[in-house]
């Protein structure tokens, strides 16, 4: 611990964490506000990321939550070209029983006293809802309601810019053009997951689905026809890509073995458990294509609006996904890595000429 202070009734206390800008804890007895706000990295720009509420089991599993998503987030923004940092929040608690307005209130002015450090969003367990309420005690949040000048939801935006990864991994891994060539099985249908299940059967795709929602599961059923798997075996069904879209570490020791697809391309973050899961993967000859390239839509979505949120603009930004992950898989071979050892290297080498250029300024 580096200090704590008082802010009104929100205590706050500074964290000391090796290679983080600044992590920071919140609570407040009034509301029972518990959160936490990891900034890995500004070098490029002030951090954006969401606000995860979710129950942790201990603080101890918060935090080391909120530290790796930070540090992807600085990876994420890095590979898309945004001018924007890495940073990440968690509120600890269950947002069915917990949420309230004074709690998120409680967090907004939070995030205010970061004074900009940390802009937050959407994410697991948080609503546009949530952001427009916090709106109205900082500006220091994106993914608000169109109403007051924001992009709204970035889940749709997210569920875009996959299926333009997973064009350019069907061109690099498949041979194929289309994605009506493909088998994609999507484990995790909340807001993400959901979009994109639509969105693949538009394009022909056979999907088969996984959730521990049974009410989601149902009505994608209902309304495309979509195979079911049971949530804790879809990653064994044999398919040509599994689509992890909900909480990390799921591709680890046990499950990498057991996996029925050729490929892994997915929106959640952090879907490895440990780094040597990479390498895992690669042994066992699935081609992995790194989360933080191909979920990147909804950052970049939520990013332009400091800019004025121009739809067109940001729509064309998340297109070049494509690209950008066909030039990951492409470096991957040529250099004879992972995608994972290769989207690091362009992130890294990004992060490396902004800090060059400021000492240099």
């Amino acid at each position: 611990m580096v200090g704590s202070a008082r802010d009104g009734h929100l205590e706050v206390e500074r964290l000391a964490v090796p290679g983080y800008e600044q992590v920071v804890r919140c609570r407040s007895t009034a509301s029972g506000l518990d959160a936490v706000v990891a900034v890995h990295s500004t070098v490029l720009g002030p951090s954006l990321g969401g606000t995860r509420f979710h129950r942790y089991d201990t603080f101890d599993e918060a935090l080391t939550d909120v530290l790796r998503l930070a540090r992807g987030m600085t990876s994420k923004a890095a590979v898309a070209g945004l001018d924007q940092g890495g940073g990440k929040a968690v509120i600890l608690g269950d947002p069915t029983d917990d949420r309230t307005e004074a709690l998120i209130l409680d967090y907004g002015r939070f995030v205010d006293g970061l004074a900009g450090a940390y802009l937050t969003a959407e994410d697991v367990g948080t609503t546009q809802a949530d952001m427009d309420l916090i709106r109205s005690v900082t500006p220091y949040v994106t993914g608000v309601s169109p109403a007051l000048g924001g992009s709204g939801d970035p889940s749709p935006a997210t569920a875009v810019g996959l299926v333009h990864a997973l064009e350019a991994l069907a061109a690099h891994r498949f041979g194929v053009s289309s994605l009506a060539d493909l088998h994609v099985a999507v484990a995790g249908v909340g807001k993400v997951g959901g979009a994109l299940v639509d969105l693949l059967v538009e394009r022909g795709a056979r999907v088969t689905v996984a959730d521990v929602d049974e009410v989601r599961v149902t009505t994608l059923v209902d309304l495309h026809g979509v195979a079911v798997a049971p949530p804790g075996s879809i990653h064994t069904v044999a398919c040509d890509v599994l689509a992890p879209c909900a909480l990390g570490g799921t591709l680890n020791a046990t499950t990498i073995p057991e996996l029925g697809c050729a490929a892994v391309c997915g929106s959640a973050n952090n879907q490895l458990l440990e780094e040597a899961d990479g390498d895992r993967l690669a042994a066992a000859g699935v081609l992995y294509v790194p989360d933080y390239v191909v979920n990147a839509g909804g950052i970049i979505n939520i990013a332009e609006e400091w800019g004025g949120y121009d739809p067109a603009r940001a729509a064309a930004r998340i297109a070049a996904i494509g690209p950008t992950t066909a030039e990951v898989l492409r470096l991957a071979e040529a250099e004879g890595t992972t995608p994972v050892v290769a989207a690091d290297r362009m992130a890294n080498r990004r992060i490396a000429a902004a800090l060059a250029h400021r000492h240099d300024g």
